[in-house]
Protein backbone atom coordinates (compact mmCIF):
# COMPACT_ATOMS: atom_id res chain seq x y z
CA UNK A 1 0.00 0.00 0.00
CA UNK A 2 1.70 3.51 -1.16
CA UNK A 3 0.58 6.58 1.05
CA UNK A 4 -1.34 9.15 -0.89
CA UNK A 5 -0.74 12.60 -0.02
CA UNK A 6 -3.44 14.71 1.41
CA UNK A 7 -4.56 10.89 3.66
CA UNK A 8 -5.02 11.19 7.58
CA UNK A 9 -3.42 8.11 9.07
CA UNK A 10 -2.47 7.03 12.32
CA UNK A 11 1.44 6.18 13.26
CA UNK A 12 3.63 5.24 15.65
CA UNK A 13 6.78 7.29 16.81
CA UNK A 14 9.82 5.25 16.28
CA UNK A 15 12.46 7.91 16.52
CA UNK A 16 13.03 11.90 17.94
CA UNK A 17 15.69 14.38 16.61
CA UNK A 18 16.36 17.82 17.33
CA UNK A 19 14.34 18.92 13.46
CA UNK A 20 11.86 16.34 13.80
CA UNK A 21 10.48 12.95 14.64
CA UNK A 22 10.20 9.77 12.61
CA UNK A 23 6.42 7.91 12.09
CA UNK A 24 6.27 4.50 11.04
CA UNK A 25 2.88 4.38 9.09
CA UNK A 26 2.82 0.54 8.93
CA UNK A 27 3.57 -2.04 6.08
CA UNK A 28 7.51 -1.17 6.03
CA UNK A 29 6.38 2.49 5.43
CA UNK A 30 8.04 5.53 7.47
CA UNK A 31 7.61 9.58 7.24
CA UNK A 32 9.16 12.50 9.00
CA UNK A 33 7.10 15.21 10.84
CA UNK A 34 9.52 18.23 10.74
CA UNK A 35 9.60 19.96 14.37
CA UNK A 36 7.45 23.35 12.74
CA UNK A 37 4.36 20.44 11.69
CA UNK A 38 4.55 19.16 15.00
CA UNK A 39 2.49 21.71 17.18
CA UNK A 40 0.28 24.75 16.44
CA UNK A 41 2.61 26.98 18.56
CA UNK A 42 6.47 27.19 18.68
CA UNK A 43 8.18 23.81 19.78
CA UNK A 44 11.60 24.69 21.09
CA UNK A 45 12.36 20.77 22.39
CA UNK A 46 10.51 18.13 20.44
CA UNK A 47 10.59 15.98 23.70
CA UNK A 48 8.35 18.48 25.55
CA UNK A 49 5.36 17.46 22.55
CA UNK A 50 6.25 13.98 21.58
CA UNK A 51 7.75 10.58 22.91
CA UNK A 52 8.93 7.49 21.24
CA UNK A 53 5.90 5.16 21.07
CA UNK A 54 3.17 7.70 21.02
CA UNK A 55 0.85 6.81 18.60
CA UNK A 56 -0.08 9.87 16.69
CA UNK A 57 -2.55 11.20 13.76
CA UNK A 58 -0.68 12.48 10.77
CA UNK A 59 -1.20 14.45 7.94
CA UNK A 60 0.52 13.14 4.23
CA UNK A 61 2.01 16.04 3.11
CA UNK A 62 3.90 15.03 -0.06
CA UNK A 63 6.26 11.83 -1.01
CA UNK A 64 8.92 11.68 -3.30
CA UNK A 65 11.47 9.10 -3.52
CA UNK A 66 10.10 7.05 -0.18
CA UNK A 67 10.69 10.38 1.10
CA UNK A 68 7.31 10.88 2.74
CA UNK A 69 7.09 14.40 4.82
CA UNK A 70 4.06 14.01 7.68
CA UNK A 71 2.16 16.86 9.53
CA UNK A 72 1.21 16.67 13.05
CA UNK A 73 -0.41 20.10 13.57
CA UNK A 74 -2.37 20.07 10.08
CA UNK A 75 -4.08 16.67 11.00
CA UNK A 76 -5.83 18.31 13.48
CA UNK A 77 -9.81 18.84 13.15
CA UNK A 78 -9.65 22.06 14.62
CA UNK A 79 -10.47 25.24 12.39
CA UNK A 80 -7.49 27.46 11.67
CA UNK A 81 -8.14 30.70 12.25
CA UNK A 82 -8.58 33.30 9.06
CA UNK A 83 -5.83 35.91 10.63
CA UNK A 84 -2.70 35.67 12.38
CA UNK A 85 -3.36 36.17 16.05
CA UNK A 86 -0.92 38.29 17.04
CA UNK A 87 -0.68 42.15 15.77
CA UNK A 88 0.49 42.68 12.38
CA UNK A 89 3.85 44.27 11.77
CA UNK A 90 2.95 45.65 8.77
CA UNK A 91 3.63 49.36 8.08
CA UNK A 92 0.44 50.31 7.14
CA UNK A 93 -1.31 49.77 10.45
CA UNK A 94 0.03 53.04 11.25
CA UNK A 95 -2.06 54.87 8.23
CA UNK A 96 -5.87 54.93 7.69
CA UNK A 97 -6.25 52.35 5.13
CA UNK A 98 -6.75 54.82 1.98
CA UNK A 99 -9.18 53.92 -1.18
CA UNK A 100 -7.32 55.05 -3.87
CA UNK A 101 -3.62 54.18 -4.80
CA UNK A 102 -1.07 56.83 -4.40
CA UNK A 103 1.31 57.99 -6.64
CA UNK A 104 5.26 57.18 -6.88
CA UNK A 105 5.55 61.15 -5.89
CA UNK A 106 2.90 60.96 -2.60
CA UNK A 107 4.70 57.87 -1.68
CA UNK A 108 8.20 59.31 -1.89
CA UNK A 109 7.36 62.02 -0.08
CA UNK A 110 5.34 59.76 2.95
CA UNK A 111 9.00 57.62 2.79
CA UNK A 112 11.03 60.51 2.90
CA UNK A 113 9.05 62.52 6.21
CA UNK A 114 9.10 59.48 8.01
CA UNK A 115 12.80 58.30 7.42
CA UNK A 116 13.60 62.60 8.39
CA UNK A 117 11.53 61.17 11.78
CA UNK A 118 13.33 58.23 12.44
CA UNK A 119 16.84 60.22 12.42
CA UNK A 120 15.60 63.04 14.32
CA UNK A 121 14.66 60.58 16.82
CA UNK A 122 17.99 58.25 16.38
CA UNK A 123 19.64 61.44 16.72
CA UNK A 124 17.88 62.81 19.67
CA UNK A 125 19.01 59.47 21.70
CA UNK A 126 22.52 58.92 20.44
CA UNK A 127 23.75 62.99 21.31
CA UNK A 128 24.35 62.49 24.92
CA UNK A 129 25.54 58.95 24.86
CA UNK A 130 29.13 60.52 22.51
CA UNK A 131 30.65 62.20 25.44
CA UNK A 132 28.30 65.21 26.75
CA UNK A 133 30.39 67.94 28.59
CA UNK A 134 33.68 68.43 29.34
CA UNK A 135 35.14 65.48 27.67
CA UNK A 136 38.40 63.74 28.98
CA UNK A 137 39.29 64.54 32.27
CA UNK A 138 42.64 63.26 33.18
Amino acid sequence: MTVEVGAKTEGKVTGITNFGAFVDLGEGQSGMVHISEVADGYVKDIHDVLSIGDTVKVLVLSEKDHKIALSIKQASDKPKPKYHSHRSHDRNDRKPQQHKPESFDDMMSGFMKESEERLSVIKKNTEGKRGGRGGRRS
